[in-house]
């Protein structure tokens, strides 16, 4: 990223062609096996259909160069009388990382959020052990509302607790 300022970046919606670029950023994450629980051996299609087909909107973040930095997606958390309440997830590559990428996203999605009527914002399952993201959402405003214990299976630490986060809009 050429520059810490957040106002700097651009989000628009993901293309197939941003996919493409944004691919080995996902692959890597998912086979790191420390943040998401996504098979690690997804092939694309099945990595394109879930990251911008099933959701709501899936957003491409690039920054002042045009370099894409990040991506996150924004659904409903879950059907018919839960439809209220939404659900993102956040990557950024791994050079932009530490830089308010996340932050930005996550401000970004909170906003189109509110746009789309949703009243909460929910995260089903952060990895305990990911404490740059845990002290990042609660600085954002999110509570931990619950804790299910043993249930992501870390490549390095073997089994982590998750947690149920959550914020209203």
């Amino acid at each position: 990223m050429s520059s810490n300022n957040a106002s700097s970046l651009t989000f628009t919606p993901m293309t197939q062609d941003d996919f493409v670029i944004f691919w080995p950023t996902f692959q890597a994450i998912i086979a790191d096996q420390q943040t998401y629980a996504i098979d690690p051996d997804i092939s694309y299609d099945a990595a394109y259909r879930l990251w911008c087909q099933a959701p709501k909107v899936t957003y491409a973040v690039k920054d002042a160069a045009g370099e894409l930095i990040g991506s996150y997606y924004l659904k409903a958390n879950a059907a018919g009388p839960g439809d209220h309440i939404c659900n993102c997830g956040y990557m950024v590559t791994a050079a932009a990382r530490g830089k308010g990428v996340a932050r930005a996203m996550c401000e970004h999605s909170q906003q189109l959020a509110r746009e789309f009527n949703f009243q909460a914002m929910q995260f089903n399952a952060v990895v305990s052990t990911n404490d740059v993201a845990v002290a990042l959402w609660q600085r954002l405003g999110f509570s931990i509302v619950g804790t299910v214990p043993n249930a992501y299976r870390h490549a390095t630490q073997g089994l982590v607790d998750t947690h149920i986060m959550y914020k209203s809009l």
